[in-house]
């Protein structure tokens, strides 16, 4: 049983120490990727503002208040399961996933776009790292949706409760990590010049 003291101060880093140390990879490698884009887009400025200009922002900006809504409902399922109720962190759960659904057709309405007018990762720099990053990413994504659906299967069955709830926390992290590199993405690659 945790003591009234532990509830009142939640551990630190909250949930699993492992998904913090893969959470640092996967930044590393994100960020690797990211100087490499500004890399190359030094050197091809004109290009790489020739395209980006092709992307459509308006569907970038729906997926990044997708991303931050669902973070949002990440953060109250955890409040909600740190006082125990388990029902209510399944019902923000739930719309976390479907904040992610969203974000997944939006993003794979564009790629279709994309697709169809020809465009591939050999078409020019540009969009061999915009094709690249955001894929990338997209893939995260699905990955933080799976975590969240395992979670929510788990808070549906009753498996958290305020002395343990280690997993909400643990899948609420992975879930914050794809935001964030969204919200460093979409303005590198869509509104940056």
């Amino acid at each position: 049983m945790a003591t009234l003291a532990q509830q009142d101060h939640p551990k630190y880093p909250p949930g699993d120490l492992a998904i913090w140390i893969f959470i640092l990879a996967e930044l590393a490698v994100f960020a690797i990727f990211f100087a490499s884009y500004a890399f190359t887009r030094m050197n091809h400025v004109e290009l790489f503002n020739q395209f980006q200009q092709q992307l459509d922002r308006d569907a970038a900006l729906i997926n990044t208040l997708a991303l931050i809504t669902g973070s949002y409902f990440v953060v109250r399922a955890v409040a909600a399961i740190r006082e125990g109720a388990s029902q209510i962190c399944l019902r923000w759960l739930l719309a976390a996933l479907g904040m992610g659904c969203l974000f997944l057709v939006v993003k794979s309405a564009e790629y279709s776009h994309h697709f169809s007018a020809g465009i591939n990762l050999s078409t020019n720099s540009f969009y061999m790292f915009y094709l690249s990053l955001t894929f990338f990413h997209f893939m995260h994504v699905i990955m933080g949706m799976v975590i969240l659906a395992a979670v929510a299967l788990k808070a549906r069955r009753g498996g958290y409760s305020i002395e343990d709830h280690t997993g909400v926390e643990t899948g609420a992290a992975y879930w914050h990590m794809v935001d964030l590199v969204w919200l460093i993405l979409f303005p590198l690659v869509y509104v940056m010049h």
